[in-house]
């Protein structure tokens, strides 16, 4: 890598992929004088998401965060309920449960997705059988395994809410995901697979869920000649401006996974004799959109590496490597590589929360994995995994180069 300069401009992780159309929905909404939260272009949308995703009924909001939270509303979580999580997640997932004074239990992931473990899943109704809602994300784009989830909230009687903020357009049996819960949540973040800059969506096949979702998201108003209130509502209707950009996005979707997928496989198949693994899925039965390119390393292949909450150090060993020193060494080249989501019972507002691993040893700590077996999967995970720069902007030529920086990291 002697020859080899820092990339004049940055490679990021993931980052917006603009096309044009966009600017023609905006410039719709400007000239037509429709800029609040009412206009053809969020109508537009909610219209071509359903279709697209198959689910009957889409409210377009501020942000997935809005949705998850309306979704939790909607479920009935109230002070005091306890709701099963998924542990390896951006906090968004579940903080919506706290905003109404429920109580998250974090389900352990599972090698096989990096998703909610089913085994964990069915142990924690074992012991928490009231528990009423069940909240699944899908990381970095992979479906969980929804057959094994439903199955297992069906017996209980759990309503599901489905957080596929970073999974819209992946498919489990050829189904989308965003359909899988009573009440799902996509998002339109910047980084996200199509954007609108910010927003999200609401989705369900429930009419009166979809009303009450409408009603919340434009300060619970009543149908009166003046404002007239009898519940509490939100600020959380999606603005036609940036309903524009996500109306403008949504024709690329199919291309932007294509080109996701693309980087994913490049990846693979030049790590293939390194001791490390990409993000798995199941072959056959989903198909991701590949939303983030992750790795794990080996644990033979781990140097020593210490984190504290907010610090990270390792010892180089020769032919070994860790999630730190490679995210550094990309860093000096300019390129953008993040840790991979630290397990909500891993962080300080939470470390306190019930926490359920598949053999029944869950506990909220930080050192819950051990010689001799891991019985916590997120933190392993955590531990020996990182995103690589995932933006669909970038060259082959420009992945190459990631590519070799990653493997000095093992020389």
């Amino acid at each position: 890598m002697k020859d080899v300069k820092p990339f004049e401009k940055k490679i990021y992780l993931s980052t917006p992929t603009m096309h044009g159309e966009e600017l023609k929905y905006v410039t719709e909404a400007y000239e037509t004088n429709w800029m609040s939260t009412v206009g053809a272009n969020i109508n537009e949308v909610e219209k071509l998401i359903c279709e697209k995703v198959g689910c009957k009924y889409a409210v377009a909001l501020s942000a997935g965060t809005s949705a998850l939270h309306l979704a939790v509303k909607l479920a009935g979580i109230k002070a005091g309920d306890r709701v099963f999580c998924t542990d390896m997640t951006f906090a968004a997932t579940l903080n919506p449960v706290v905003y109404e004074g429920g109580e998250p239990i974090f389900i352990d992931t599972e090698y096989e997705t990096w998703n909610m473990s089913p085994e964990a899943l069915e142990l924690a109704f074992k012991t928490y059988p009231d528990v009423k809602a069940v909240v699944i994300a899908n990381l970095y784009g992979t479906p969980a395994k929804m057959d094994e989830l439903l199955a297992i909230c069906e017996r209980y009687g759990a309503v599901i809410i489905e957080d596929a903020a970073e999974s819209l357009g992946a498919t489990y049996r050829g189904r989308q995901t965003g359909t899988f819960g009573k009440y799902n949540a996509i998002s339109f973040n910047g980084n996200k697979i199509i954007t609108g800059s910010s927003g999200g969506m609401l989705l369900t096949d429930d009419l009166d869920a979809a009303n009450k979702a409408r009603k919340w998201s434009t300060q619970s108003r009543e149908n009166a000649p003046w404002y007239q209130h009898e519940e509490v509502g939100y600020n959380y209707r999606m603005s036609n401006v940036i309903a524009g950009v996500v109306r403008g996005q949504i024709p690329y979707l199919e291309e932007h996974i294509a080109q996701k997928k693309a980087i994913y496989m490049r990846y693979k198949e030049a790590f293939a004799d390194l001791p490390v693994k990409m993000n798995p899925y199941i072959e056959g039965i989903m198909e991701p959109n590949f939303w983030l390119s992750c790795l794990i390393i080996d644990k033979e292949a781990m140097c020593r590496q210490v984190r504290s909450d907010s610090e990270a150090c390792y010892i180089k060993e020769r032919g070994k490597s860790c999630p730190t020193e490679i995210l550094e060494r990309l860093a000096e080249y300019n390129a953008e590589g993040r840790p991979i989501w630290k397990p909500m019972h891993m962080q300080p507002m939470y470390r306190m929360h019930r926490f359920v691993t598949a053999d029944g040893n869950g506990r909220a700590r930080t050192n819950a994995y051990i010689a001799g077996g891991c019985a916590d999967v997120g933190a392993d995970i955590f531990d020996r995994g990182l995103c690589l720069p995932s933006d669909n902007k970038m060259t082959a030529e420009e992945q190459d180069i990631i590519i070799e920086i990653v493997r000095t990291c093992f020389e």
